[in-house]
């Protein structure tokens, strides 16, 4: 699944020791707006070696590849929204200097209709 928004905060980074391998882990929540007629937020997660690969900052506008998953505990049901890749859009600059081109306007046509 893909969802196309812009980073309106980074929450705090989360890192700790996995009880069953003794391994190290990190992972970091952003929250991403929507650019729909009605935004929505949405809060996403990067885990491990993928906080580094993407690094972000508020206010850039991405594309976030993103798997979605449910799982119940003790009969309430949680969500992640773990991504897996994430694209930043290029904001396409007018180069300074440059002239914008004219307003379109059709060229006049004879009518060659009989009526």
């Amino acid at each position: 699944m893909e969802i196309r928004g812009h980073i309106v905060q980074i929450l705090p980074l989360q890192s700790g020791v996995s009880q069953a391998s003794g391994r190290e882990w990190k992972k970091q929540e952003y929250i991403l707006e929507t650019g729909d007629q009605y935004p929505r937020k949405v809060c996403f997660q990067l885990f491990g070696d993928r906080v580094d690969q993407f690094p972000m900052a508020v206010g850039e506008e991405v594309v976030v590849s993103c798997d979605i998953e449910s799982r119940e505990y003790n009969g309430r049901w949680y969500t992640n929204v773990s991504a897996w890749k994430i694209d930043k859009v290029a904001v396409s600059a007018p180069m300074e200097g440059a002239i914008p081109p004219p307003p379109f306007e059709p060229e006049p046509t004879e009518d060659d209709l009989p009526f």
